[in-house]
């Protein structure tokens, strides 16, 4: 199955549905908050490449490893594989901006989505861009004095979840989760199944509410 009709699918199904299917195969935490975008009508969907932030030192700065070095070690070079969720932790900073309309062009055409567990800077921006970004909000001034990228390809958290590399990434207006790539198809199946039975319920419901009372 391509990841395009995946993606349609996970859009169609839902965050709260994915969530519900999840818990079903795992015990592990997998829902993500609700995050802002820079166009909330976009899901977000795909196989999660990631960065870790840590806070700033001087001292540990090494030359020639710029944001660019680690956006593109993380998605393998530059010509990512597209359908891929660029993921960056927090770093312990989830108020400050950790990248930009910029910085994030590299990913324009890639189909590279976006998923910050902290803010973005230049909303106008990204919001012009071929893939989907969710953060925790907009930001206006650098927060390169607060945090830095620190290696890539790693397991990482956001917002209380552990993400592994090549996990499955959805988010939506709603909220996010987190699929294990070994458990994504059976998910999938599950949540079809369960928006059969609500449509069930629902139909249900209705013919209940049109009857006469006694």
């Amino acid at each position: 199955m391509k990841d395009e009709t995946l993606a349609a699918k996970t859009a169609r199904l839902g965050c709260a549905t994915l969530v519900d299917a999840i818990g079903q195969v795992h015990s592990h935490r997998v829902p993500i908050p609700s995050m802002a975008s820079p166009d909330p009508s976009r899901t977000l969907f795909g196989r999660a490449a990631t960065i870790s932030f840590m806070p700033y030192r001087e001292d540990l700065v090494e030359p020639g490893r710029d944001f660019a070095y680690f956006f593109y070690g993380a998605l393998g070079g530059r010509a990512p594989t597209p359908g891929q969720v660029l993921v960056l932790s927090s770093g312990g900073y989830p108020d400050v901006s950790h990248g930009g309309g910029t910085k994030l062009s590299r990913g324009d055409g890639h189909g590279a989505g976006v998923l910050a567990d902290g803010r973005l800077r230049d909303f106008d921006q990204l919001r012009g861009y071929s893939f989907a970004t969710w953060c925790r909000g907009e930001a206006v001034p650098r927060g390169g004095d607060a945090v830095m990228p620190h290696d890539f390809g790693i397991t990482v958290e956001i917002s209380g979840v552990c993400v592994n590399p090549g996990d499955y990434v959805y988010m939506d207006n709603a909220g996010g989760v987190v699929i294990p790539s070994a458990s994504l198809h059976r998910v999938i199946d599950i949540a079809e199944e369960v928006t059969a039975e609500e449509a069930v319920a629902a139909k249900s419901i209705r013919v209940e509410a049109t009857r006469p009372d006694k």
